[in-house]
């Protein structure tokens, strides 16, 4: 590719400009800032004292040298903490977005009551702010009001009350956390965000109340920014009883204000976390710290899941955040390695591919939606197997990093925290936000160069339009591998790395906001349509074809095994009238091996139907040793949702509900809900045109669910059904094969029908 078209709208990032606690340089010089401090035109947020002063931006927090790669560190705030109560005193700050968790379960409520049944003593206070919900199941939140309430005693009591704002607001957020410092100061304190989460991305509090607006991992920075000169102390733990938000990066937003964490990397059942469990324990054990109260919050949550039949795929981590610099300094030696290693497209492809089965969270399919969000550990080791340097080192900071964990079957090999890795791209306001929380300039090199090459290596132009073949030559690709680090993206003039935006202060709020960059059209590639289905990457020595001994097969020749990251199938039936193909899921039942190139279909004619006979379209949401757990998009009682499997290596199968995946606002479903007696069922299905093979949508007939529902997993039915292979290549494009026809006869025998 041309140097010219690699090198545009680069100067995206200018880390002198940044009050966020990534920045890169400071704004004031030591000697100015007292004087800005105290200016109302500045921020009024109160005169200079020696406490607060050690929060104020100062001397960049997380940056990177160019010139040898390393990392350094320094968050305001540690040198001087003064406890701001009594000795054995607690306040925590639960921010209960009630949303449709509360609106249509009364889940709020649920633990509402929860709380009011702990024996919380004087010294023990929660303090609670209601929103985000068109209704309440109870009568003292008004659904048209920001309330607060002070839980002690058995007692809920109304403390402040407002008009309704938008708990996705930071505004809103710096509010509720200013004044209760303030009116509730004690030795320990907590915060809590209570509602749906969505990772890294998307942040978590959607309010319904306001189009789903979220509170976003710059906004919750900006909120405990804002409130931090208002301390002599950081809060003792930050926690999350909504989904997917045990992320590295959200553990390094809070870093500079909190010494724990507490986050599930994976999405939580509705009941979430035990409050009668965690309001007694600090009861009795007031003078607990932010580890120990950890444990048991972890500890009584998995008790709580096993009761609710939702154990297996638990996950909770305590996060020591005085432990994530060192982390995060490894992290970033591993990622410039990892970085450097990919430019060798061999390694990678391998890198890739091992990728692809690391453990990943709340869904990641076609059916589901995907969050992006994968074990952080299993990344890592991940690229061990191609020698990239500082794997053990990045693993063994990590282990510190993660004081307590308790996972279910399903996540037994979680590390504790997850990252997040571009699965399935949605576009530029996706990367762009990635950007703004990053941890590494190299890591974030290494996803650009893979996303960028999206753009390309499907033979796209700058401008949308077609190109030659010109990248494909066997010794060019899309990137020169010395031009990208040479000439990084993520390095300022002076070779220093920061983050990618900046804050001003909202007068009106009294509170900083986000700033948006003036540019951010670097990544304006992700917009454009990458998928065709006929990756210009994935190339054949030998086609797809039927051999001497009927299998289908084909051989990748060089190019293609230095692009393909994985190899599946897809089976299809046709429709009764015969004017659709029918999809009935994918199946990895392929032996394959990327050193030859050689790839074989050993489909075995096994699928997944309901008890009426109707097949399911079936999708792998994971795969292990030990049993592999599937997804099927149906309608139940009119509402679409996605049926979740679950299959042993002994062939056992368990129903184990449904759930409806991932919003279009990025926000993961915490209910999984079982199958009732008398449930109607109808199975949904993609489909493909007969003649133009354009995508659509189909339905099966409705199944009304009976006494110990089932699913049947057996020989497809006699008929004919067609197969394709699918090879995703490692830009995010895939190749699809000509469909084949293979025939089930009355026996059970499986065959391709031979030219």
């Amino acid at each position: 590719m041309k140097k010219e078209k690699m090198k545009r709208i680069i100067c995206i990032i200018s880390a002198v400009l940044l009050l966020f606690n990534f920045a890169g340089c400071s704004l004031l010089d030591d000697e100015d800032w007292e004087d800005e401090y105290e200016d109302e035109e500045y921020g009024g947020i109160g005169e200079y004292t020696d406490g607060p002063l050690e929060w104020a931006p100062s001397s960049s927090v997380l940056s990177v040298d160019k010139n040898t790669g390393e990392m350094t560190i320094e968050r305001p705030g540690r040198e001087s903490e003064t406890p701001m109560g009594e000795d054995g005193t607690w306040t925590i700050f639960v921010y209960l977005c009630g949303s449709d968790l509360e609106s249509e379960n009364g889940m709020g409520t649920d633990d509402l009551t929860e709380l009011m049944s702990a024996e919380i003593g004087d010294n023990i206070r929660f303090v609670v702010q209601t929103g985000g919900a068109y209704d309440w199941y109870n009568e003292d939140v008004d659904k048209d009001k920001l309330q607060r309430f002070l839980i002690q005693n058995q007692k809920m009591v109304e403390v402040y009350s407002a008009e309704a704002g938008d708990m996705g607001d930071t505004a809103v957020l710096t509010d509720f956390l200013r004044w209760g410092v303030k009116e509730y100061p004690a030795n320990h304190m907590g915060v809590i965000f209570w509602n749906h989460g969505g990772g890294s991305i998307e942040g978590v509090c959607y309010d319904e109340n306001n189009e789903e607006d979220s509170l976003t991992l710059p906004e919750i920075d900006a909120a405990f920014y804002s409130v931090a000169p208002e301390m002599t102390d950081r809060f003792e733990f930050v926690g999350f009883d909504a989904c997917l938000m045990g992320t590295v990066e959200t553990a390094n937003v809070l870093a500079s204000y909190a010494r724990y964490m507490y986050g599930s990397e994976e999405t939580e059942p509705g009941s979430g976390w035990d409050y009668t469990a965690i309001g007694n324990y600090l009861s009795e054990n007031p003078k607990a710290n932010g580890a120990e109260l950890g444990k048991v919050v972890c500890d009584t949550y998995l008790e709580a899941c096993s009761l609710d039949e939702d154990a297996d795929i638990t996950t909770l981590s305590v996060i020591d955040l005085e432990a994530l610099d060192q982390f995060l300094v490894a992290f970033n030696t591993f990622a410039k390695s990892m970085y450097e290693a990919g430019g060798d497209v061999n390694t990678l492809a391998s890198m890739i591919r091992e990728i692809e089965y690391v453990e990943n969270y709340g869904g990641n399919n076609r059916s589901e939606g995907y969050t992006n969000m994968v074990d952080l550990g299993g990344l890592i080791e991940a690229c061990a197997s191609e020698s990239v340097a500082g794997t053990e080192e990045a693993l063994e900071a990590l282990k510190k990093v993660v004081s307590y964990q308790v996972s279910g079957s399903s996540h037994a090999e979680s590390s504790g925290l997850s990252v997040y890795y571009p699965l399935k791209v949605e576009g530029s306001t996706e990367l762009s936000m990635f950007e703004s929380v990053c941890v590494s300039p190299y890591y974030l090199s290494f996803i650009d160069r893979q996303n960028l090459g999206s753009a390309y290596a499907g033979g796209y132009s700058e401008d949308g339009g077609s190109e030659e073949d010109e990248y494909y030559d066997e010794d060019s690709y899309w990137y020169d591998e010395d031009d990208w680090y040479d000439d990084s993206y993520w390095f300022d003039e002076d070779d220093c790395w920061g983050s990618g935006y900046e804050y001003e202060y909202d007068e009106e709020c009294d509170c900083y906001r986000r700033k948006t960059k003036e540019d951010q059209s670097h990544w304006n590639y992700a917009d454009r349509e990458k998928e065709t289905g006929e990756s210009k990457l994935i190339t054949f020595a030998e086609k797809p074809h039927l051999n001497d001994d009927g299998v289908y097969t084909f051989t990748l020749d060089k190019r293609g095994i230095e692009n393909a990251a994985a190899v599946y199938g897809f089976v299809y039936e046709m429709s009764e009238d015969e004017k659709d193909f029918i999809e009935i899921g994918e199946t990895f039942e392929i032996n394959g091996d990327y050193n030859t190139g050689v790839f074989e279909d050993i489909f075995d004619g096994y699928w997944f139907s309901l008890p009426d006979g109707q097949n399911l379209a079936t999708y792998i949401v994971e795969n292990t040793e030990n049993f592999v757990i599937y997804t099927s998009p149906i309608l139940l009682n009119g509402k679409e949702t996605n049926l979740r499997l679950k299959q042993t290596a002994d062939g056992d199968i368990t129903v184990e509900g449904v759930w409806d995946g991932i919003s279009e606002n990025g926000a993961s479903s915490r209910k999984v809900t079982k199958i009732k007696t008398g449930d109607r069922i109808i199975p949904k299905y993609y489909s493909l045109d007969a003649d133009t093979m354009e995508d659509g949508e189909w339905q099966g007939n409705e199944y009304v669910a009976e006494d110990d529902f089932d699913i049947y997993y057996g020989l497809l039915q006699e008929a004919d059904y067609y197969y394709a292979f699918c090879i995703d290549d490692i830009y995010y494009d895939y190749y699809i094969t000509e469909f084949e026809v293979f025939h089930v006869d009355e026996n059970g025998e499986i065959g391709f029908y031979e030219e």
